[in-house]
This record gives C-alpha cells, structure tokens and sequence, in this order.
C-alpha cells in the first residue's frame, strides 16, 4: 500500500515517488480495501518545471510537462522524466518489494528551447527515443511504519538514431508521510553514460569550433551527473488514499562531473551546477 501511495502522488512530480497513509485496522484483511488502490487506478498529472535550456546550461526556461501513473492487470506504471516504465512483478503482500519491467523515455536535450545564441549557432540536436530494462527493489517501514526506501535502476539505449548510445541512472528515494494528506520524499541518483551519448551532447567538432568559436573538445564516457530532489505533495481533500486532486511542489539540484563539466558547452557558455523547480496538479480515480 505505501509504496502505491508513495508512486501515485509521485506523478505530480516529475516522477519522484511519495505518499502518505495510515495503518489499517486491525483485522481488516487486504490493506487496499476501502481505497482507490483497490484493484486496478490511474493518476494522471500536469504541471511546469523552471529548469536549464539545455543539460550544462546556465540559461533557464518554463516546460510543461505531462505524467501517468497506476496499476492495471496487475502491470504498474511508474512515471519517469519524460517517459515512464512498467513493472511486471506484482506487488509484494508484505516485505521487500521487487520490480522489474521496461522504461522508455523521449530526450529533448539540445533539440528545443536552447537560450544561449553561441549554443543555437550549432542547430537542434536530433530527439532521441530511449528504451530498455529498469530493476529495483523498495523496503517498507524503515524508520517507521509507513515509510519506504527504495533502490532503482534504468539501463537505456537510443533506438531512434540521435545519440545512439547508453545511459544507467541510479537512485536511490526515501518516502515518509508527515500526515495522512501530506508527505515527502528526497531521491539522489546519477547518470552514468557511454562515449556516443557523451559524444553526441558535450563534444565540440572541428566544425562545430569553426561556427561557435568554441574550443574543440572530446567528451569521453563516465559520470555524468549527480544530484537530489526534495518533493512534497499535499491532498486537496486531506487524504491521499480516497483519490481525487493534489498539489505537489519539488526542487533539485545537480552537478555536473568530469568531462561534462569542463565541455565549452558547460564551462564556457554554462554552469556545473544545475537547479530546478517544478509545480504540478494530479488526479486519482
């Protein structure tokens, strides 16, 4: 039951899981009685985020984006930034819970919104399409009842011909409900990728160099990134497990590592350090 809970409000904020709920009574049988997570439910959510241009940039721009969330025949969906992943292992009655699935994402790094004009002499980059396996495992009642921490991975690769390269990014989320309509989490995770993605996104050609002026630089695979997010929602009604509407608010921040650090697209014309925020609105039934 958290760790639905802990999802479904989680798709109103760029995919970082959290909820709240209290214990059942005792002797009431299966914990989803009585609630939207009753079976078969969808969340779906809307909101902004104020976030860089572009990966690396220090110009910041307002995306909206969209999220799903839920369980149907048994199959959850999970939201991701710009994506989502669906795990085929059914819910763990009690202890550990297991999920293992496939995730997709579509990434628009470079392919819109790029505010810097040397960064936009370049062009768009295409947009890639990302898909592959995603594995993890949550713990229920850490520290107390009704918190979870859970471990997750996703392993992507580029099937649309942009980057064609990989990425792996790690997390690693903590949930505890503050009341029954309110609750919090924080996630740190990183991003790990090959030489295609690290050539395609953070490499100054030759050519390039000639149109921007930029130093030329070659970008090899490594750390991309790390970073934390710190997510809080609210339930408009006070109780996150009837469904309905609720607000949520987020902020991260992220470094840039390595060769992603000291690319001209980011120590030149951009920041290492990289902050978001976001706002948005969900909907249970």
């Amino acid at each position: 039951m958290i760790r639905r809970l802990a999802l479904a409000a989680g798709t109103i904020a760029l995919a970082t899981p959290l909820a709240a709920q209290e214990a059942p009574p005792a002797g009431s049988g299966d914990v989803y009685d009585g609630t939207v997570f009753d079976g078969d439910y969808l969340t779906i959510g809307a909101g902004v985020a104020y976030l860089p241009s572009y990966t690396g940039s220090d110009d910041y721009v307002l995306t909206p984006f969209p999220a799903v969330q839920g369980s149907i025949a048994g199959i959850d969906i999970t939201p991701r930034a710009g994506g989502v992943a669906l795990d085929f292992i059914p819910d763990a009655g009690s202890g550990p819970d297991l999920a293992l699935g496939v995730a997709a994402r579509i990434r628009r790094d470079r392919a819109t919104q790029i505010e810097d004009p040397v960064v936009a002499s370049l062009g768009e980059l295409d947009t890639a399409f990302e898909v592959g396996p995603s594995a993890g495992i949550s713990f229920p009642a850490v520290l107390n009842p009704y918190d979870s921490l859970s471990f997750n991975a996703d392993v992507l690769w580029d099937v649309a011909g942009a980057h064609d390269g990989m990425s792996i990014t790690p997390s690693v989320t903590y949930f505890t409900p503050l009341s029954r309509g309110i609750a919090a989490s924080l996630s740190v995770s990183a991003n790990h990728v090959d030489d295609d993605f690290a050539d395609y996104y953070f490499s100054v050609t030759p050519a390039a160099s000639l149109t921007s002026g930029l130093p030329v630089y070659d970008a090899d695979s490594g750390f991309r990134d790390v970073g934390a997010t710190l997510f809080v929602a609210y339930d408009l009604d006070g109780d996150l497990t009837n469904g309905g509407f609720a607000i949520a608010g987020l902020a991260g921040y992220s470094s840039l590592l390595g060769d992603f650090k000291e690319t001209p697209f980011t120590s030149i014309r951009g920041d290492a350090d990289q902050y978001f925020v976001g706002l948005g609105l969900g909907y249970t039934f």
